[in-house]
């Protein structure tokens, strides 16, 4: 049988053209498959020395390259990374969070598997809390919106994400009946990285109103030029949706002075004229 449109597979072929190179992890059991397909894949599986130190280095890979991945087992691997995602949360870092579980088959009557820590969905309950997006694939007709849901949700609000992959899940063919499959462009190293999907109705529910954004923006004309002494306070979004050079812009034209958050050091040259320094 050929896996070539396989759910694994096509969960790494979006990864590449979401200009992912390298993969963090430690294999299990539980992911096996998975690994063995990103053996025989263009990216490069980082195995690390344990899970906590690959989903730091995903998290570095995120802030650096725009998107980062972390590859772990069932509970034993995930549960190690749950510290890493929530800082990923709590600090707007893109990681992609892939773990394998036990099949769907194999839960069948509620066996005593190992590494099973109360029940078997709750390792996804616990990364529901601290990822923006969550899925487990245990559908075939639905596996194709759900891994675009989740990535897009890590591109568009810059927080991590969760992406469940039962083992005997990863080799199934996919069963799609949603219409043409979703075409992502993105350039991770460009400055003007954009996002374009087919929409269907959970992209257009979290799309941006553009008569909402007109008002905003024209909003906050008026109370910066009302305001007696502006001050710019750039924060971590400058750095995670490569704004910088926005930024200048803006700092160029009306020569506001900026302040940074501490996340968003750096995002203005620390020696630049208008720059007042770090804001806590």
């Amino acid at each position: 049988m050929s896996h070539n449109n396989s759910i694994g597979n096509y969960l790494i072929q979006r990864l590449l053209e979401l200009g992912v190179n390298h993969v963090f992890g430690v294999p299990g059991d539980f992911v096996l498959g998975f690994n063995k397909l990103l053996e025989n894949s263009d990216l490069e599986f980082i195995n690390t020395c344990d899970e906590q130190g690959a989903g730091f280095a995903a998290d570095a890979y995120a802030r650096l390259r725009g998107l980062g991945v972390v590859c772990v087992t069932y509970c034993v691997g995930g549960l190690k990374i749950a510290n890493t995602t929530a800082q990923c949360f709590a600090e707007k870092s893109p990681v992609v969070v892939i773990s394998g579980s036990p099949g769907i088959n194999e839960r069948i009557k509620n066996p005593l598997l190992h590494h099973k820590v109360k029940e078997f969905d709750t390792q996804y309950k616990v990364f529901q809390e601290i990822t923006v997006a969550a899925t487990v694939l245990d559908n075939p007709d639905t596996a194709q919106s759900e891994i675009e849901r989740v990535l897009t949700a890590a591109l568009r609000y810059k927080r991590p994400v969760y992406i469940e992959i039962p083992r005997d899940i990863v080799h199934l063919e996919l069963n799609e009946t949603g219409g043409e499959k979703p075409s992502t462009r993105t350039d991770l190293n460009n400055s003007t990285a954009s996002l374009n999907i087919h929409l269907n109705p959970s992209i257009i529910a979290n799309s941006s109103n553009p008569y909402a954004l007109k008002e905003a923006l024209e909003e906050a004309v008026k109370l910066i030029n009302k305001a007696e002494r502006p001050v710019i306070l750039a924060g971590v979004e400058i750095h995670r949706f490569k704004l910088q050079d926005t930024l200048l812009k803006l700092v160029k034209k009306t020569n506001l002075p900026v302040a940074e958050t501490l996340l968003g050091k750096s995002v203005i040259n620390e020696m630049h004229p208008n720059n007042l320094g770090i804001y806590e």
